[in-house]
This record gives C-alpha cells, structure tokens and sequence, in this order.
C-alpha cells in the first residue's frame, strides 16, 4: 500500500533509511533539513503486508528519489510521479529506478550512469616522503578553492561556486580539506549533503601543475577519516577508472550504479 508520509512516519523512515545511510544520503539528508511539511519536498512510502515501510519515493523540487528494501510497487510509485506536471527527473540506485522505468509516461531526454562507492572503514596508506600539511578550510579560503575549481577542466563551470560553497560550510552540511603550496591552494576534497549517519565526498582535485604528487590523496585521507571517526559512512560517485583505482586502495568499495534520467518538460496521461 502506498500513501503519503508525514512526520508521524519519521520513526520509520529512519528505520529503512539507516540500514544503508551511504545509499540513503540524499534522502537521509532532505528528511533531516526540510521534514515533511516544504511545499518542494513530498515524501511516499510503500507498505508491505506486516505493515512496515519497505520502500520511499521522495519529491525534491522536480526530481524524484526512490529506495526499496527489497520488492516494492513500482508501478504505483509510477503512477504518482506521472501525475506531476513538474516531473524532470528520476535518480536512485539502478536497481530502483528499473522498478519504475518501464511504468513512466514521458518521453526521456537522456541517461546518465555513474559508479556509485561507499566506505565504513579506511584503509590508512604510508605516509609518502614529505608529507603535506593538509587544512580544514573556513569561510575565508572559499574564494581560493573556487578559483581552483575553476581552473580545472572536470569541473563545470558555476556562477554560484562561491555561494553553494558557504552555504554547505555554514549549514555544516559540507566541509573542504586543502593542501596549499607557495601560497597558493592546489589540491582539495569536499564533502556534501551530510547528515547524522552519512556524507559524499565530492570535489576531488589537484592543481593541473602539482598532480602525480599525491596530494588529492592525503587530502581525502585526513578528510575521511575524520568522518569515519564521527562513526559517518561515506559515498561517492566516479566514472574515471583512474580515480576509482585511488578511491578504491583507501577503502571505497563500489555498491552498484548512480542513474539519473531525464525527461522532457510535457503534460503526461496518468498509468
């Protein structure tokens, strides 16, 4: 049975979600900020016979997430998401979003899959010859971590770099750890969208001119460990094999597929 979820079902929201919180961050994290009562955000869970959530279909803006603890009713899930005019996109694990795919009545733009990994446990490397000195950023390096984003090819471009930034830093739903040489930052890891259980490390990089050094490296060692020892599990996604080899000798262990589908803006019939 599928309904609705409000605050009364948070008990067992956290029930589901926190078996898995790395596969569970985004809506772990939407739960946690917004609850269930934001005119952008609406949650649905599918119940199963005994009368425990097995499944969630969280609403954030246009894009919808879903989860299942084993099988749950894609079709209906379906159902809701074809009747919203706003609908944009669907993103979950891609054995979730293949529960609801073939039930959705709207013509898609385009896929995107990502490698999808998550650590418990680091495992600690030597510390290489000359180890760096690595620092938690604060408010005041955001320009510089902007400016080495920016200075990076993998990176998309932002207007709001700096902004998105504070943001997660003063929300505490975001930290940054850098390495800076010559005055000069050139080499940092990110987290985002943390939580109480879990957090995403994103924003891996080095400086064009200061890589093959090891620097990204230290700079996701000290990063992670620190979450780790918060008793946090962490996540991430990649699609370069040669960051996935560095993610993976730190402990970083792939759980499956990221998808995100995209679909085009238009009125659709009801399943």
């Amino acid at each position: 049975m599928i309904r609705q979820l409000d605050s009364q079902d948070r008990a067992a929201c956290e029930t589901l979600l926190f078996q898995k919180p790395a596969e569970n961050l985004f809506i772990i994290s939407d739960i946690e900020n917004f609850g269930f009562e934001e005119d952008f955000q609406t949650l649905w869970g599918d119940w199963n016979a005994e009368g425990e959530l097995s499944a969630v279909l969280l609403k954030y803006h246009s894009n919808y997430i879903c989860y299942g603890d084993g099988p749950f009713d894609g079709k209906g899930f379906a159902s809701i998401i074809n009747q919203d005019p706003d609908f944009r996109e669907l993103s979950g694990l891609e054995e979730m979003t293949n529960e609801i795919l073939p039930f959705i009545a709207r013509r898609k733009k385009h896929s995107r899959q990502l490698y999808y990994a998550k650590m418990d446990q680091l495992v600690p490397s030597p510390s290489p010859d000359g180890e760096e000195c690595v620092q938690l950023a604060t408010v005041k390096d955001i320009p510089s971590i902007a400016r080495l984003f920016d200075e990076i090819d993998d990176f998309e471009e932002s207007e709001n770099r700096e902004g998105s930034l504070k943001v997660g830093m003063e929300s505490k739903s975001a930290r940054t750890y850098f390495i800076r040489k010559g005055g000069k930052l050139v080499s940092s890891a990110s987290t985002t969208a943390e939580n109480s259980a879990s957090a995403m490390v994103v924003g891996v990089c080095t400086h064009p001119d200061h890589t093959k050094k090891g620097y990204a490296s230290q700079c996701m060692e000290r990063l992670c460990e620190e979450l780790i020892n918060e008793g946090k599990s962490l996540c991430l996604f990649y699609d370069n094999p040669d960051a996935g080899r560095i993610y993976k000798r730190l402990g970083f262990l792939d759980i499956g597929f990221w998808t995100m589908h995209i679909y085009e803006p238009q009125e659709v019939g009801i399943v």
